[in-house]
């Protein structure tokens, strides 16, 4: 998030043609919730794509990229990592060391996919399971990045918007930024 040390989001693992919307929302998602960059396999061009032109249209700032050696991103991390499955400590156990972690690093946060090899979860500093229940990994990221930025995501600014969505009570009205501008 902006004047903060980065946070990256590596969707882990991608299967083509079963997996695209959801690795899809897991990029739209990390954009939306205040991290900064989005790391997908390298077989997740579509996905890529679509988190691009939503930045693009919506605005940043926002990376998105293909990594084809995710383990060795994770392996070669300089600051924390957090591995998001149901499997680990209780999110709200441990957000507090977690955030005290991000403000002195850049924290990279692993969503994954497939079967997740479990050095992955011998590497991660935290394995953070939102809740121990099965559930999607969209929600995992999006409980998990609220808890680290305590609410302060839902308040950023986007600059090189093309498009606006103007929050209201019913319909769907969006605008180019200029059309807000005028209305102040």
């Amino acid at each position: 998030m902006q004047g903060e040390h980065d946070v990256v989001v590596c969707r882990l693992g991608h299967r083509p043609g079963r997996d695209e919307r959801m690795t899809t929302h897991v990029g739209l998602t990390a954009r939306a919730l205040g991290a900064d960059r989005v790391v997908f396999p390298d077989n997740a061009g579509q996905s890529l794509e679509t988190v691009r032109d939503i930045t693009s249209r919506f605005g940043g700032p926002f990376e998105a990229e293909l990594e084809d050696e995710q383990k060795a991103l994770i392996r070669d991390w300089e600051g924390a990592v957090v591995h998001l499955t149901m499997y680990g400590e209780r999110v709200q156990d441990v957000e507090e060391d977690v955030r005290d972690a991000h403000a002195d690093d850049p924290l990279l946060v692993v969503v994954g996919g497939e079967k997740v090899p479990f050095e992955v979860y011998d590497h991660a500093d935290w394995n953070v399971g939102v809740t121990n229940q099965p559930h999607s990994e969209v929600a995992g990221l999006a409980v998990f990045l609220d808890r680290l930025f305590e609410g302060r995501e839902l308040e950023q600014e986007w600059a090189g918007a093309e498009q606006v969505v103007v929050p209201e009570e019913t319909g769907k009205t969006v605008v180019p930024p200029e059309d807000l501008e005028e209305e102040s």
